[in-house]
């Protein structure tokens, strides 16, 4: 199958300009130098366009499974929040010390300006799309290639106006130093992303040869997001009618995808290992070759590409670092009964980032535990003791020996951040490269951006936000009927703090969501509140005396935008 291969070209942003060569002194003193480019200069073809929104796709590759490590993306992927904490050692780089968290913080300032990295790649593409050297082989063709950069503007928007709150919107380049760019407000910059995702939504395909491009229902997906978070400000502000009238456009733009005959829930075993009597449907969404809708996954609506050869090659950021960024570390929690780095126990994990006990085991708690995610291929809870001189050598090792092996309460904390179920979206028993040399760090599957499971519980929360409470567990029970659980929610689980929800999208895409942008969206103290109650280590309750429902707008940015006030994001100012 051929995929869209996310490397290997570099793009000109606002005014950044290369020089390659010049005949003599003068020439280069000259007004226009002939061997200047310029951001009207460096296109010449459609072809380069396409390179560079493809460039845009290769940094939100390198965003989302993070092949360099950086602290601050794992932020980004829910560290802090009530799913995901850090490993006893790595206490010093917590995310939920608000003793160290304030608007300095370099998470808070990467993620801002990573995304108006973003937004100024996209304006580059949409600018260079209209220049009149641009011979487009027919209209289809341009309006694509627009609508990817234009989808991925207003995506960028999306997750600043969770994060952040109202932004500046910025959609033509930048050629000279401007300070005094103006915040929108929320309302405003969600309404920027519905515009743009409105516009371009015809000009996207229902599906595409390639895997990794963009499709029609990726746009249908993120207006149903956008609605939701723009109903819920619009809601906090008290404007109830507008609200509505959002959630019902939320609701409408996720039937288009969910029922719209392209995209459908997997029930059946499916793909390159159904055949295994160890797995699961559930299991299948994320073996190698089982990720794509090429590759027979309507589930699948916008995944990034990984691909082995390529790595191999030229592009060592094409991997996903999961068994060793997530991964447990029994070699140092339960060093008497489980060692080593291999299969048994998840791969080379070092746990850069670690599910909290919510995430791991109280969301599977009593009548929540008959679920085909909690069930051992695809939430692997039965590790089997490798150590010899063990009790529990060639047995199952009990949780309660892992949990809680030690006298000391202190060392039984410590093993709880070390220890912990392995998710089959984190590590395989059937790793790729043993031979050319990998050590069981990496994996080598596509990843999901957007899966249709999201689209559901979307249209799930804006149902319930409608007061449709039977609606939105219908919905609900879509997901729970397909992971064959044993209890199906009712109208009387929906609960007011929208608990269920939240609990839902735990089950269902651990490791997929970007749990902040959820909790933020929310609004009022939701994500403070369960920050607090369900933080790994207490830190987090001991030092968030605060509430806030946006991360603050960097200092930085505020300081150098001399010239137009920014204010500061409320429960930020003065920390």
């Amino acid at each position: 199958m051929k995929k869209i291969y996310q490397y290997g070209f570099s793009v000109f942003i606002g005014l950044q300009l290369g020089v390659s060569s010049c005949e003599s002194d003068k020439n280069f003193l000259t007004e226009v130098p002939p061997t200047f480019y310029t951001v009207d200069n460096a296109f010449s073809s459609p072809a380069q366009i396409d390179q560079a929104v493809i460039a845009i796709y290769a940094q939100l590759r390198d965003l989302w499974a993070n092949p360099n490590e950086d602290e601050w993306i794992f932020a980004l992927r829910g560290n802090g929040t009530d799913m995901f904490d850090v490993a006893s050692f790595r206490r010093g780089s917590s995310f939920n010390n608000y003793g160290n968290i304030n608007p300095d913080h370099g998470t808070f300032y990467n993620t801002y300006s990573t995304w108006y990295q973003i937004i100024a790649k996209a304006n580059l593409a949409i600018h260079a799309a209209d220049l009149e050297q641009i011979v487009w082989s027919s209209p289809d063709e341009k309006a694509y290639v627009v609508g990817q950069a234009r989808f991925f503007r207003a995506f960028a928007y999306l997750n600043l106006g969770e994060l952040f709150g109202g932004v500046s919107i910025v959609t033509e380049i930048v050629t000279a130093p401007k300070y005094d760019f103006a915040r929108t407000t929320r309302v405003e910059t969600y309404q920027f992303v519905i515009d743009e995702l409105l516009a371009i939504e015809n000009d996207l395909p229902p599906t595409t040869a390639e895997g990794g491009r963009l499709v029609r229902g990726a746009v249908q997906h993120m207006l149903a997001r956008a609605y939701l978070a723009q109903g819920i400000q619009l809601a906090a502000e008290g404007d109830d009618a507008a609200a509505q009238s959002a959630f019902n456009q939320s609701v409408a733009n996720a039937d288009k995808v969910i029922n719209g005959g392209t995209f459908s829930l997997m029930k059946s075993r499916f793909g390159s290992r159904s055949s295994e009597a160890q797995g699961n449907v559930f299991w299948d969404l994320f073996q190698e070759d089982n990720v794509n809708y090429q590759d027979g996954n309507s589930e699948c609506i916008w995944a990034i590409q990984i691909d082995y050869a390529a790595y191999r090659a030229e592009d060592g950021k094409s991997k996903l670092p999961y068994s060793r960024t997530y991964g447990p570390v029994f070699r140092d929690g339960a060093p008497q009964h489980l060692t080593g780095a291999l299969e048994d126990v998840g791969g080379r994990g070092i746990a850069r980032m670690i599910p909290t006990l919510y995430a791991r085991d109280m969301v599977y708690a009593n009548k929540w535990a008959d679920d085909m995610r909690n069930s051992d291929v695809v939430l692997r809870r039965t590790l089997i003791g490798n150590v010899a001189t063990s009790p529990y050598y060639g047995k199952p090792v009990p949780w309660e020996i892992i949990y809680n092996g030690s006298n000391d309460a202190s060392t039984n904390k410590a093993n709880q951040s070390l220890c912990y179920p392995i998710s089959c979206k984190i590590a395989t028993d059937r790793y790729t490269g043993i031979e050319d040399g990998e050590d069981r760090s990496n994996l080598f599957r596509d990843d999901y951006f957007i899966r249709l499971s999201e689209t559901i519980l979307f249209r799930a929360e804006a149902k319930q936000r409608l007061g449709d409470k039977g609606g939105a567990a219908a919905d609900i029970n879509l997901l729970r009927e397909r992971a064959q659980c044993g209890y199906l929610v009712s109208a009387g689980d929906m609960d007011d703090q929208f608990s269920l929800i939240l609990d839902e999208r735990a089950r269902e895409l651990l490791y997929e969501e970007s749990r902040w942008n959820t909790l933020l969206r929310m609004g009022n103290t939701i994500a403070v509140d369960r920050i607090r109650a369900y933080a790994f280590w207490p830190e987090a309750k001991a030092t968030l005396t605060f509430d806030y429902n946006l991360w603050p707008i960097p200092n930085t940015i505020i300081d150098t935008n001399k010239d137009v006030p920014l204010a500061q994001n409320d429960g930020w100012q003065n920390r």
